[in-house]
């Protein structure tokens, strides 16, 4: 568990320090669709004689660049801004677009920023394991509880369903392709994902999916409607969704509809 962490907070936190060394000057290139939005009238903001929009506080092209550069700058420095001394850093971009002397050596930078990322990235490893053993604990004492519960069934693995409405088509195996409706929770309620919200089911095959899914839907003769709790190992394990919704080991909640089963398991 800890070695899956620590790769995924690395990659994290090298995302972070390169960032925190970018500016988004591709940003500012031209591309094929831009001549036709500088053809568009914009009733809050009129051509300036230089060239600059009309933008209360920054009165010419070069204030507004500066600052839209500024603003790029704060997005991607938001992760790490707590560790930031503002000052320090108009400081060190002045110096470095001047022909002043730096304060540190390259090879002092070189030692910070090294230091500065394993710190970050013990950090964010301590976090994630705090989060883990919190998701561990929850959902363990949530799904004793849930499978006391009247109309809940638990299967030798330990998925928990529970059928809404039972249909009497075919079920599907485990390679068959299917198409479902479906809603997918935390346990707090919050929806990582929804079929009904796009307004479209989900086509795939039943390979492609978690465990969690496999099994369940293959309990489902097509027509049903079944709710899932799904634990954390038969789901998105100890790495959940990296930089996604989905926790380390969290639980999730399906109810899901099985529409149609499109294509047969081969034979």
């Amino acid at each position: 568990m800890k070695s899956d962490l620590i790769k995924h907070v690395s990659r994290t936190t090298s995302l972070l320090v390169v960032a925190a060394l970018s500016l988004a000057v591709a940003a500012c290139q031209p591309g094929a669709d831009d001549k036709a939005d500088t053809d568009k009238t914009d009733a809050t903001a009129e051509a300036a004689t230089d060239g600059a929009i009309k933008i209360e506080g920054l009165a010419n092209e070069k204030e507004q660049v500066s600052y839209m550069i500024g603003l790029d700058m704060a997005r991607s420095l938001e992760e790490v801004k707590d560790e930031i001394d503002v000052d320090t850093l108009s400081k060190a971009i002045a110096t470095g677009l001047s022909d002043d002397k730096p304060l540190m050596t390259e090879e002092q930078a070189t030692q910070v920023r090294e230091k500065f990322a394993q710190r970050i990235q013990a950090e964010r490893i301590a976090e994630m394991m705090a989060t883990a053993k919190k998701n561990k604990e929850e959902g363990a004492k949530f799904l004793a509880g849930n499978a006391k519960k009247e109309g809940v069934k638990t299967t030798e693995s330990g998925l928990q369903y529970q059928v809404i409405t039972e249909g009497e088509g075919a079920k599907p195996s485990a390679d068959s392709v299917v198409r479902v409706h479906y809603k997918g929770t935390l346990l707090d309620g919050e929806t990582f994902d929804s079929s009904y919200e796009r307004n479209e089911p989900a086509v795939f095959s039943l390979q492609q999916v978690v465990p969690g899914w496999q099994e369940g839907i293959a309990l489902m003769p097509v027509g049903s409607k079944y709710r899932f709790w799904i634990p954390s190992e038969l789901g998105y394990g100890e790495k959940g969704t990296p930089g996604g919704p989905i926790g380390p080991n969290a639980v999730l909640v399906f109810e899901v509809e099985l529409q149609d089963i499109v294509q047969p398991p081969a034979r």
